[in-house]
């Protein structure tokens, strides 16, 4: 697969951005931080802990519902996948390699190509939706209580990712018409043509094929599509308030739970703009920027020291362990 092949450039990439980051959250404020973390509460850490991994587990929950309505999977099996997603999204730009991969692991598993592309299909249109409607929570509260009067750019750029998710959202529902889809089809296949992707005209209509029977597979089953979407809701509601509780845990009582998943919702959309592993760099500066409205400079950089290693390089160190065990194991 291309992802193990960059694997190692990746991490090193990653390794590189990660000490670039650090060096500037900790240049100007490095002992009153080095003071907050040592003085940090750790139970309200470890809170935060739990909710990054009852985020995880229930996204994995999601998957195992989603495959388990056809066929026979173990929940382990499931849970372990999506930390291995978590892995790969981390070290590929813009989190392009978990899908792919958890593709893989199906195919190795024993599911066919087409039926592991229709759940992982069904697992982002459900997460995607899910991710619209926290960012309409979102935009709504801040239109009305004006949250973040000194991050201006900021925000205008979370209101242009929060359109492309919307448009997105909009592509996955008007692809339930076989006509769009080829339609859509045709369109990628003359860019891709342009753009000389390493992608034949077939490979491109097969996977829009794969695409669009998920939607009607989806489509026939209404009650999946409402648990699929509840459970990633409730999923993304625990990694949104994992800065919470590491904020509680540093004396800082002044952000309700609104404010932390609307700012949290704010930071997720400015990642996505950020073309690196891990959204490194931007997404750091979002976080205190947005939070910091909230505290001041030398604890957001404390707060978002903790809160990055729990919500992503944790999840990467577990993804990794659990990948390299997969490995040896076949």
């Amino acid at each position: 697969m291309d992802i193990l092949k960059n694997l190692k450039k990746n991490t090193i990439l990653l390794l590189g951005i990660t000490v670039i980051v650090l060096f500037f959250i900790l240049k100007d404020h490095f002992k009153d931080i080095v003071e907050n973390l040592e003085n940090i509460n750790l139970w309200y850490v470890l809170i935060a802990l739990i909710f990054f991994l009852v985020s995880v587990f229930i996204k994995g929950l999601t998957n195992y519902m989603i495959i388990n309505d056809k066929e026979k999977f173990p929940i382990k099996e499931a849970i372990s996948q999506n930390f291995i997603m978590q892995f790969f999204n981390g070290i590929t730009p813009f989190a392009t390699g978990g899908e792919p991969m958890a593709v893989y692991m199906l195919k190795e598993q024993g599911f066919s190509l087409a039926k592991s592309t229709n759940f992982m299909v069904l697992s982002f249109i459900f997460y995607q939706i899910a991710l619209v409607i926290f960012g309409i929570i979102a935009v709504t509260y801040n239109a009305f209580f004006a949250l973040f009067p000194e991050v201006k750019l900021l925000q205008h750029l979370v209101l242009i990712g929060f359109a492309i998710n919307i448009v997105v959202v909009i592509l996955l529902l008007l692809s339930y018409s076989k006509r769009i889809t080829d339609k859509m089809s045709q369109i990628s296949i003359k860019i891709a043509r342009k753009i000389k992707l390493k992608l034949t005209d077939e490979e491109i209509a097969q996977k829009f094929e794969d695409y669009h029977n998920g939607l009607k597979l989806v489509k026939t089953k209404k009650i999946i599509i409402v648990i699929g979407i509840t459970l990633n809701m409730i999923s993304l509601f625990c990694l949104y308030m994992v800065p919470f509780w590491i904020i509680r845990g540093i004396g800082i009582n002044n952000m309700n739970v609104m404010d932390t998943i609307v700012s949290s919702a704010y930071v997720y959309l400015i990642g996505a703009f950020v073309p690196v592993p891990g959204a490194s760099g931007g997404i750091e500066y979002g976080f205190t920027r947005f939070f910091g409205n909230f505290m001041a400079g030398d604890i957001v950089s404390a707060v978002v020291i903790v809160w990055r290693f729990i919500t992503y390089f944790l999840g990467i160190i577990i993804g990794a362990l659990l990948f390299n065990i997969r490995r040896r194991g076949e």
